[in-house]
């Protein structure tokens, strides 16, 4: 594996502390011991769960595309994509609704547009990347 894809890998391993902690909070907000709103609650759980698919996404692609003997720089490329995402994304669901009681999403709502881009980019590049290395090893 690409020694930067290596060490971007070992750091997003850490970041999962966050997210677990992330399980705690959205649990109170939950049980009532912390206050929200129904679009609060509703953009928090979407937060808290696109955080953890897309950060297992990401680590899996760099994994996979490892496995297969990849081109180094395109699979770092794609799995780098998908894990911006996974910041990207969840940002967005939990920064737009911050607040007292907000009624609607705020503008940070299209941190998820850009996470999504980063999120289809990644995949992209992943897939092809993925199917290069099968055709080559042919």
């Amino acid at each position: 594996m690409n020694p930067v894809l290596t060490i971007v890998v070992g750091v997003t391993v850490l970041t999962v502390v966050t997210i677990a902690s992330g399980g705690v909070f959205l649990l109170r907000i939950l049980t009532g011991r912390q206050g929200a709103n129904e679009l609060q609650k509703s953009f928090f759980r979407a937060g808290h769960a696109h955080a953890g698919v897309l950060v297992t996404l990401g680590v899996l692609l760099a994994t996979l595309t490892a496995v297969v003997d990849a081109n180094p720089g395109w699979a770092a490329a794609g799995a780098i994509a998908v894990l911006a995402a996974a910041i990207f994304i969840p940002a967005g669901f939990f920064l737009s609704v911050l607040g007292q009681n907000p009624a609607k999403p705020g503008p940070m709502f299209a941190s998820i547009w850009i996470g999504a881009a980063c999120l289809v980019a990644g995949l992209v590049i992943s897939g092809i990347t993925v199917i290069n290395a099968g055709v080559a090893a042919l």
